[in-house]
Parts: structure tokens; sequence; C-alpha cells
């Protein structure tokens, strides 16, 4: 399975794969960026809000919005594609290493 997402100017591309594995029949996510990592935590109720988990297409790939989560880091225009991503039993969130910067 591809274990991999694309983050695009503080949106996250989420493959049907990861969504089904991670998130299946959730609709929002909470997205964080903390020692270098994103996290991406899901949410078991939508009244403790979150990040709408929007299906992108007809595959069922999903797409959530944090722009203001990015921007906060110095992250706005941050862009990658096939960011590895790993389950983190510690933190109860799908997480990635974010590259240093050059």
């Amino acid at each position: 399975m591809n274990r991999a997402i694309e983050v695009k100017r503080g949106s996250i591309y989420v493959p049907v794969e990861i969504y089904d594995t991670y998130f299946a029949g959730l609709e929002a996510v909470i997205v964080l960026i903390r020692d270098d990592k994103l996290m991406i935590l899901p949410v078991r109720q939508m009244a403790a809000g979150g990040c709408l988990l929007k299906v992108r297409n007809a595959r069922g790939d999903r797409v959530a919005t944090a722009p203001d989560v990015f921007e906060a880091h110095g992250l706005a225009e941050f862009s990658i594609a096939n960011l590895e991503v790993r389950w983190s039993a510690e933190d109860g969130a799908l997480v990635a290493d974010l590259p240093s910067p050059p």
C-alpha cells in the first residue's frame, strides 16, 4: 500500500488507501505540526472541530485544508509530493517527518 501523502500550500492530499486504513468513516481531522513532524489526528465527533476531509475525486481520495497551521510555522508555501507517513500509536496520529529547510 502507498504510505505517502502530498502537501501543497496548506492542503494535505490523502490517498483513499490511507483514508480507509486510518480514517474510515470520519469527516474531519486535526492537523498539527510539532517537533518538525506533521501530525494528522482522527476526529471522532464533528463537534470537536478540526479540518474537513473533503472527497477529492470519484476514487475516494481526500483533502484536508489547514493553511493556518502551515503558516504559523513559516510553511505557507511548503509543497512536497510523496511525503512518507506512518501511524504512531503513542500520538494517536498519522505522522510524517517534515524535511529540514535548505
